[in-house]
Parts: structure tokens; C-alpha cells; sequence
């Protein structure tokens, strides 16, 4: 009988000297983890947060795009460019506690400006994809190992 071993995912953020610069080190930066405790959002020390399974109702893929920025009153043009960036995100149950991040600091009124389209708990909830791979069906396989209820969704086309 064989021994089986739930697919844990996790990915890193690539390498550069300016971690170097930023006093980090060489050392490999978890940027996403998906395991039984739950969901760690990555980054720095400072910015690293587990999210518990239990406060957890869906994991949302979406995508902010640059000219979908409301700046000075005007509302750019939203046909969508190469100008984008996508998200992994938490939706999390009403209460969950504040999670530290580079988001944390953002008023309702600010990442309304930045994300029209995505609420202002999610968004706190999130990390930017960038210098980083996300394998969405990896990510998929390892949420119903974990979590089957918990809904992976792909949000990436939603406006």
C-alpha cells in the first residue's frame, strides 16, 4: 500500500540582486503556499500571512488592469491593453482578522481607484503576480486536497 501525499503547492519569487539590496538575502521567498494549515500569502517577513482554511470561502484569480485607474476625477479608458497585472486572492469569512501585507495600509476608497471591479477585503487579501509563476491547476489540485469546498475562482476575464 502506498502512502499518499497531499499535493502541497508552492511557489517562489524569483531571484534578483535586489533582494540583495533590500536586505532580504539570497534565500528562496515563499510568495504563495497552499497546504493543510491553509493559504500563506507571501512576500517579505513582515508581509507573510497564513489564512487558516476556516476563513477562507473561495480563492480568486483576477486581474487589475493599469488604465482601469480612476486619477484626478477622470476615469481612463477600461478597453484592455497588455497593461495588466494579475492577483491571486482570499476571500474570507465576515471578521476574519486583518492580514499584514503591502496592501494592508489601503483604504475602501483607494483600491476602489486601483480595482473598480474587486471588493476592498479581497483586494486586501491579495498579492500581485509578478516575478513569480502561478500554476492554476496545481493550484486547483492542491485547494480540493485541502479544502474541496473552498471554490478556486477565475476571475481574470470578469470587468
Amino acid at each position: 500500500m502506498t502512502k499518499y501525499d497531499p499535493p502541497v503547492y508552492e511557489t517562489y519569487l524569483t531571484r534578483t540582486p535586489l533582494q540583495l539590496l533590500l536586505g532580504v538575502g539570497w534565500k528562496r521567498i515563499v510568495m504563495l503556499r497552499v497546504d493543510q494549515d491553509g493559504v500563506t500569502l507571501g512576500g517579505t517577513p513582515k508581509q507573510t500571512a497564513l489564512v487558516p482554511w476556516q476563513d477562507i470561502t473561495s480563492v480568486v484569480l483576477w486581474r487589475r488592469y493599469l488604465r482601469d485607474v480612476t486619477t484626478l476625477g477622470k476615469t481612463h479608458s477600461l478597453v484592455p491593453t497588455d497593461d495588466w497585472t494579475d492577483f491571486v486572492g482570499l476571500r474570507r469569512r465576515p471578521g476574519a482578522p486583518p492580514l499584514p501585507g503591502p496592501n494592508s495600509k489601503l483604504s475602501a476608497e483607494q483600491t476602489a481607484k486601483l480595482a473598480r471591479h474587486i471588493d476592498h477585503d479581497l483586494f486586501l487579501a491579495s498579492r500581485a503576480i509578478r516575478l513569480w509563476k502561478l500554476d492554476s491547476e496545481r493550484l486547483q489540485a492542491a485547494v480540493a486536497a485541502f479544502s474541496p469546498l473552498v471554490p478556486v475562482q477565475d476571475e481574470r476575464h470578469a470587468r
